[in-house]
């Protein structure tokens, strides 16, 4: 990932609706989920989720396919681990490391 992307990426999630729908997304993982699912979910009117959807599919942050009727949108996992790879690229000032937990790295 080049900076340009992760900027772009860092852009679309910089909004509280739609860090929630990618949030959700995630955890969904591979199965994925309908746009009426995550609006009942997350409480949010169909029209809006649509919008914050284009703008995470533009980003490159979800996926999203028709099965039958139904629109299918999944988190893109590669391209998450590419963002999360772009901010941690020097951690440990530019030394490997082994991530341990979550926010802590190992060498650090």
């Amino acid at each position: 990932m080049n900076e340009d992307q992760a900027v772009f990426a860092l852009g679309a999630l910089a909004h509280a609706q739609r860090l929630r729908v990618f949030r959700a997304l995630v955890v969904a993982g591979p199965a994925g989920r309908t746009p009426s699912d995550l609006a009942d979910e997350l409480g949010v009117a169909r029209n809006t989720l649509s919008f914050h959807l284009k703008a995470l599919s533009h980003a490159g942050l979800v996926s999203v396919e028709q099965q039958g009727r139904n629109l299918i949108y999944r988190a893109d996992f590669s391209r998450m681990n590419g963002l999360l790879g772009y901010l941690t690229e020097y951690c440990c000032q530019g030394e490997p490391c082994e991530v341990s937990a979550p926010g802590s790295c190992a060498s650090c």
